[in-house]
Parts: C-alpha cells; sequence; structure tokens
C-alpha cells in the first residue's frame, strides 16, 4: 500500500479527518496531502486539517488543531458536556496567562487567560459532535468558571447546567467543591447546590 492510500485510511479511521501532524508520524511526506488535495480526494478544511469530501467540517476539532495550548471552557465545554442545549455562536477556549491570544481572536475565539496552576486543572478529552477527540475543562472545573466574576455566562444557562448536573448520575459533588474553594466561588456555588440538592 502506497503512501497516499495509507492517509487515506488514517482518514477514514479518524471520522474523515486526517492532519499534517498525523501524516507527519506516520513518516510521509506532507506533499502526499497535497497531491490528495489536488486529486479531490481530500480537501483542505484549515491549515494542518484535511477531511474527506463527503464529511463536514469540524469547527471544533480544527479550532484544537490551529490553537493546542487552547482548552475548550465556559459555554462551549457546557456544550459538549451536555450541560446546555444551546449551540455556542463564539468558541470559547482558556489560555495559560503568558500565551499570544491574537491568532485565537482573529479567528473570533472568545478566550480567557488564567495563571498556569490553574490552567491544568480539570483537563478531559471528550468527543465533538463530529465525532473527533479534543480537551476540554470537565463539568466540574466548567460550573465553576461560569460562576466566576468574569464569566458572561447567561443566569439561564447557569441554572439549566446546574439541574442537569444535578441528576447527572457521574456528578462528583466533592470535586465540584475543592474547585470552588480553590476558584474562589464556594458562596455561589453553594446558592446553586441548597437550590437542587
Amino acid at each position: 500500500m502506497g503512501a497516499t492510500d495509507e492517509i487515506m485510511k488514517m482518514a477514514e479511521l479518524n471520522n474523515g479527518t486526517v492532519t499534517a501532524a498525523m501524516v507527519a508520524a506516520a513518516g510521509f511526506s506532507r506533499g502526499n496531502l497535497k497531491y490528495l488535495v489536488d486529486k479531490g480526494q481530500l480537501e483542505k478544511s484549515v491549515r494542518g486539517v484535511y477531511i474527506l469530501p463527503e464529511i463536514w467540517d469540524d469547527e471544533i476539532f480544527n479550532l484544537q488543531n490551529r490553537f493546542k495550548r487552547g482548552i475548550f471552557s465556559r459555554e462551549t465545554a457546557l456544550f459538549l458536556w451536555d450541560l446546555t442545549d444551546r449551540t455556542p455562536n463564539i468558541y470559547s477556549m482558556t489560555f495559560p496567562m503568558n500565551y499570544n491570544v491574537t491568532k485565537p481572536k482573529e479567528e473570533k475565539v472568545k478566550c480567557t487567560q488564567c495563571k498556569l496552576e490553574w490552567y491544568e486543572i480539570g483537563i478531559e478529552e471528550i468527543q465533538t459532535p463530529g465525532g473527533n477527540v479534543v480537551r476540554a475543562y470537565n463539568k466540574e472545573r466548567t460550573l465553576c468558571d461560569i460562576l466566576r466574576p468574569n464569566s458572561s455566562a447567561d443566569i439561564q444557562i447557569i441554572s439549566e447546567s446546574f439541574k442537569r448536573y444535578t441528576t447527572d448520575k457521574k456528578r462528583n459533588i466533592p470535586l465540584l467543591s475543592e474547585y470552588a474553594k480553590m476558584l474562589k466561588v464556594e458562596a455561589k456555588l453553594r446558592s446553586y447546590l441548597e437550590v437542587l440538592l
């Protein structure tokens, strides 16, 4: 099997998506991607991300590939964890404090920055609606983040998210409380939990 066949197989096994990084890691030349695009077998989605022509473009996955240090957070994480029905118009990502957010902002990403010791708390992998894996903050971290003073989350979204979380069989109240203490939102968290639990 030739390199181009291998790359097509990689795309098929990865929900119709292949990245330049995956191709390079497999030891193939990136020139093969250009060849496949020219032949119409792949389409360039964004820089470094290629999809099969019949596949819907996965915007969330593309953003993760472009901005590898970005973690999906706030309303976007609520959406990924099915804690809200609202599909975000603008995707939210959190970056370390020293990260230059000029490029993500140009891509209309809602950027939050936090100190390194908070940045790494609660990162998990989750599937996008397109079936690709991205990194997002877990449910507990996300719920604490939307209670923070700099969060612009709508009160209805916050209420709905907490209702869904408290009925979730996999909820982890001790972890939620631990994060609330760390992120200084204990009082706000208590007021939501007292009503719902």
